[in-house]
């Protein structure tokens, strides 16, 4: 799995580790003297690849959003839903009345179920509290994950998620007020690993983004954005310029913002979980993508509203049969183009000097983990090391 190559296929191969480390990959009949009398585990025909990562999650939230799932079956877009105060908002209230513990508590049978499809690394956003306190436990409650499993994580900070019912018809105040200095308070306490936006029609536009990168750019916190989902208000191509590590739904994504992207080596986060559940008719241009060469990410957006999904197997699926991405892509969109997403080096891979996040499958070829449908094949996760 290393090199350019998307899938660099070794047949009996052989995985030196040391500690949490790769130390040497190559053929068995290459195994350098060092390592011929180390203790081997034998995996036999099974497949083995970097360990997944899920790079777009909101896993951290209070409550569900079962009724909105029943009332857009009887007709309800997900922009009118928003505007009635559904959508984001409806989870506000569930997650402002839940504790940390709560929080966390609701939070791991979701990483279970990742973990449990070979998933090492998880990327978690703030962004249902919309308030200083409930923002900052949710922070918390996403680091207190990587305690509870083996498993890393990642922190978005995601305050430009919506305003708040308190705000409503004041953005601007809400950003100023509210946002940014929530920011400043979360990367105080090393909360954020990055700051994410939500610029679309029903919630922040450009403008109001930008101040938000401005004040990560100062404190030299990466940024990502929710780009161009429902409309294109020119997202992607701002996210560029601040040099986004990625730019993500991006369905309405136009050839200038793919070319920005391009230049500024903005990874495409594909979403096509919220796609599926949302019945949009628009995919992402895929082709064009590959075209100007923008790597391409696959990830669960797992939440409560658009994309309640945990299975990152099954997001490959849909990414290969609704945005036409072929098996190798969608593999490479969840471990080492994934991994770039998160600004992550030390993953993703199968390489010497790299971590030994693995996944062990009862599968012959890697195409068959986006063939099949709700089929698990996993046999074993090596995280850092350690099965």
């Amino acid at each position: 799995m290393g090199g350019d190559q998307l899938y660099g296929m070794i047949d009996d191969g052989v995985i030196a580790v040391e500690g949490s480390q790769i130390v040497w990959v190559g053929r068995q009949s290459e195994i350098p003297q060092t390592y011929l009398e180390w203790q081997r585990i034998d995996y036999g025909d099974r497949l083995i690849t970097p360990a997944l990562i899920d790079a777009h999650t909101h896993i951290v939230f209070g409550g569900n959003r079962a009724v909105e799932f029943e009332m857009r079956l009887n007709g309800a877009t997900y922009e009118e839903i928003a505007r009635a105060g559904g959508g984001i908002l409806s989870t506000v209230n569930g997650t402002r009345a839940a504790s940390e513990d709560e929080l966390l508590a609701g939070a791991l049978p979701r990483v279970d179920a990742l973990l449990a499809e070979g998933v090492s690394c998880i990327e978690v956003k703030s962004g249902y509290g919309l308030d200083t306190e409930t923002e900052l436990r949710m922070l918390r409650a996403a680091r207190r994950i990587s305690q509870e499993r083996p498993v890393r994580v990642k922190t978005s900070f995601l305050g430009a998620h919506a305003a708040p019912p308190e705000y409503a018809g004041r953005d601007d105040a809400y950003i100023n007020e509210v946002c940014i200095p929530t920011l400043r308070a979360a990367h105080s306490e090393g909360l954020v690993d990055a700051v994410d936006g939500f610029c679309e029609g029903i919630a922040f536009d450009p403008a109001q983004i930008e101040r938000v990168f401005v004040v990560a750019q100062e404190f030299g916190l990466p940024v990502k954005l929710h780009a161009e989902q429902l409309s294109n208000l020119g997202g992607a191509k701002l996210a560029a310029a601040y040099g986004a590590l990625s730019a993500d739904h991006i369905e309405y994504l136009d050839a200038e913002g793919v070319a920005a992207m391009a230049a500024a080596g903005t990874v495409a986060v594909l979403l096509p979980g919220a796609f599926y559940t949302l019945h949009e008719t628009q995919a992402p241009p895929v082709e064009l993508l590959r075209q100007q060469k923008v790597p391409m990410a696959l990830a669960t957006d797992c939440n409560p509203g658009s994309s309640p999904l945990t299975s990152l197997l099954l997001t490959m699926n849909m990414g290969c049969t609704l945005f036409r991405m072929t098996p190798e892509e969608a593999l490479a969109g969840v471990t080492r183009v994934a991994a770039r997403a998160l600004g992550l080096e030390d993953t993703g891979m199968i390489a010497a000097g790299l971590r030994a996040d693995l996944a062990v499958w009862d599968i012959s070829h890697p195409a068959e983990l986006s063939y099949r449908i709700g089929f698990n094949p996993l046999h074993k996760r090596i995280f850092g090391g350690q099965e």
